[in-house]
């Protein structure tokens, strides 16, 4: 009879597996980011480059935001005219149609580290 000898690592596969998730989070908000930046609507660029893209590595949450005092308003304003491509919603509109990209891209960082 042949005997094999398993040593489960739970902890430290838990923790990679959270670090893969948070990495993962982190490349789908910069992939939302990316393409609102698309859509915001540009008047000098301002708007644009204040986005940003975070992740809360213990709560396993990522945000994207735009930190510009008229950010709020320009998102919501649904009367404004916009330039072609250019829209109120310019955040908004993006989760749905990014939201199997970024799915994939978690799902990618988790699976590389479950191969470790």
């Amino acid at each position: 009879m042949t005997r094999a000898r398993l040593q489960w690592n739970g902890a430290a596969a838990t923790g990679a597996i959270r670090e893969a998730a948070a990495r993962g989070a982190l490349l789908g908000a910069e992939h939302v980011l990316q393409a609102s930046r698309q859509r915001v609507p540009i008047a000098e660029g301002t708007l644009e480059r204040s986005g940003a893209a975070s992740v809360d590595e213990q709560q396993l949450a990522a945000a994207v935001s735009y930190d510009t005092p008229y950010a709020r308003r320009v998102h919501e304003d649904l009367n404004a005219r916009h330039s072609p491509g250019r829209s109120a919603k310019y955040l908004e509109s993006v989760l749905p149609e990014s939201a199997g990209t970024v799915q994939a891209l978690i799902a990618a960082q988790v699976r590389r580290a479950l191969r470790s």
